[in-house]
């Protein structure tokens, strides 16, 4: 019980204090294991404003998390997954369109509990524009100052140098974890404010030669939970004064 409060006031520390970001709405799953909120980047307006119009479209009701690697992610939002056959190949149903990046490095970044979009690769995509649909929430490993090294290195070959693994990023990957290698590949546009025990739950189960999981795990229902608020009614024009009538 111990590590696991210690575990919860470091990650809400390093969400208060090294990732304040606006967070105007918020999004509620409810799965087959628990219920995950998501709080929406507002730094990330493009990938917040899909992300809403999809959820109220009802895209993401009844799909399966249909990849899962332990200690790495667990993703969503294939539109083909929703009767999905047992042991059937997934993750190629998306819209039609894409999302330009929004990367906000190194405000917002791959910590454990974030969402991020998932997209085609770079040969094919070398813009790193995001998919429609899918998306993943991170888990990670927690990594000390070697595997950073060897990360940033990486990342340096990847990005041109671009991306870089500031000490307050190294910090969090050393004490939170997340996966520091996708930093600048993928647009993270979230983060989770309820239910990282059901993130981790899911990231934990048995999964096929895929990696889906070999029990379906669903979400049963997907609900903007904390919208903009509806801009003013416009006041209404006072009717125009008419002269009293004179009777003859």
């Amino acid at each position: 019980m111990k590590r696991l409060l210690t575990f919860a006031f470091a990650f809400c520390l390093a969400s208060a204090t090294l990732n304040a970001q606006t967070t105007s709405t918020e999004v509620l799953f409810e799965t087959t294991k628990g219920n995950i909120r998501i709080a929406l980047y507002d730094e990330t307006p493009q990938h917040r404003d899909n992300f809403l119009k999809l959820t109220k479209m009802g895209s993401y009701d009844s799909l399966l998390f249909h990849r899962v690697i332990k200690d790495f992610m667990i993703q969503t939002g294939d539109i083909f997954s929703k009767k999905a056959k047992p042991g059937q190949l997934l993750g190629m149903g998306d819209y039609d369109y894409t999302t330009e990046a929004e990367f906000r490095l190194p405000k917002i970044f791959h910590r454990r509990g974030v969402v991020a979009a998932a997209r085609e690769g770079d040969k094919k995509n070398p813009e790193r524009r995001s998919g429609a649909s899918q998306f993943y929430i991170v888990w990670g490993k927690i990594y000390d100052d070697r595997r950073l090294d060897y990360t940033q290195t990486k990342l340096d070959s990847i990005t041109n140098g671009e991306v870089k693994l500031t000490p307050e990023m190294r910090e969090v990957y050393k004490t939170i974890g997340g996966t520091p290698h996708l930093d600048g590949q993928y647009t993270v546009f979230g983060e989770i404010v309820e239910g990282l025990d059901v993130v981790e739950a899911i990231q934990g189960v048995a999964v096929d030669k895929n990696d889906r999981p070999l029990e379906d795990i669903r979400i049963l229902k997907a609900t903007v939970t904390k919208d903009f608020p509806a801009p003013p009614a416009a006041p209404k024009k006072a009717a125009p004064k008419r002269k009293p009538l004179r009777r003859h």
